[in-house]
């Protein structure tokens, strides 16, 4: 285990998993070649956020494995704070992604009983969920296991009760848990969060009444929330607080991939929060980050740095 820093802007924690691309277009019985990375939306946040020039501290569990090595050391290279147990136990947890065809992909999960799902509350001392200036979790963690559940809950009873900003994105897998289940932790966990992300699919499951992001706004009162920032996608983002409704369009850019732009969205808005920017300035930096991920393929690498953000106000291809 690393020695903490004595304080970080961002504290996150949850899984983060090797990630096997095929390249080869079809079944994967009959692919051949593959690179590996790997992803996990809270590690995807962690990276974006110090990108985007926030101090950053990750918790997790890894395998005494080689997926586990290469994910310490690329966070760790990435100026993430890693602070993990490394588990002799249990393995690293590994997805696979298929390209079934040119335009569609397959996502093929192995994490059961991997390292992560085995989270407790004691692996996030109390002084790093006090020392972090924002805790930022999701629902996927919650999703992994009884003991990773109460992980989640746990740290954030703890900064509320230090006061410590605490910001959570649904982000709801099917394949992990069902839609009551969800639900049930979701209403749960909401009384401890300031600042809540969700798709409207997502906070349909908190109030299925919710149809337009104005229909998310007597979730602030029910919950106490600061603000609810409902993500659209192509449809840019609206942000609901005590001021009303905040919209802003999306960025019109090449996609290349979409996975992990609704991570680097919410590294771009938490970080925009925490220099007290206007919600508006939030958006905008976080539709540009979740834009510019877009460009690239992969999770988290085309998480822009501070300084490209900018990138889409250029008419000029080439920068000299």
């Amino acid at each position: 285990m690393s020695t903490p820093h004595p304080s970080v802007d961002i504290l996150t924690l949850g899984e983060s998993m090797g990630l096997v691309v095929m390249e080869d277009i079809g079944p994967l019985a009959t692919a051949d070649r593959a690179r590996v990375r790997f992803g996990g939306a809270e590690s995807n946040v962690a990276i974006a956020a110090t990108r985007l020039g926030a101090s950053v501290a990750w918790v997790s569990r890894l395998g005494t494995d080689g997926l586990g090595d290469k994910i310490e050391r690329t966070l760790r290279g990435e100026g993430v704070e890693v602070r993990v147990r490394r588990d002799p136990h249990r393995s690293t947890g590994l997805m696979i992604k298929e390209r079934r065809t040119s335009t569609s992909t397959r996502v093929h999960y192995y994490r059961s009983s991997s390292a992560a799902s085995a989270l407790e509350p004691e692996d996030i001392p109390d002084e790093w969920v006090q020392s972090a200036r924002l805790v930022h979790v999701t629902g996927i963690t919650s999703a992994l296991s009884p003991s990773a559940r109460m992980t989640v809950r746990s740290v954030l009873q703890r900064a509320r009760d230090a006061g410590v900003t605490v910001s959570l994105d649904l982000n709801y897998r099917s394949g992990l848990w069902s839609t009551a289940e969800a639900a049930a932790e979701y209403i749960e966990v909401l009384p401890f969060v300031d600042l809540l992300f969700g798709g409207l699919d997502e906070l349909r499951l908190v109030d299925e009444s919710i149809d337009t992001a104005a229909a998310a706004g007597p979730l602030l009162n029910r919950f106490a929330l600061n603000q609810v920032i409902v993500k659209d996608g192509a449809h840019g983002a609206t942000a609901v607080s005590e001021r009303g409704l905040t919209s802003h369009p999306a960025y019109t850019v090449q996609v290349n991939d979409t996975v992990g732009a609704g991570d680097a969205f919410v590294a771009g808005y938490l970080t925009a929060w925490l220099q007290d920017d206007s919600i508006d300035q939030c958006l905008d930096r976080a539709t540009r980050a979740g834009a510019l991920a877009c460009t690239v393929p992969g999770d988290w690498e085309g998480a822009p740095l501070l300084s490209e953000l900018s990138l889409l106000d250029s008419a000029e291809p080439v920068e000299r």
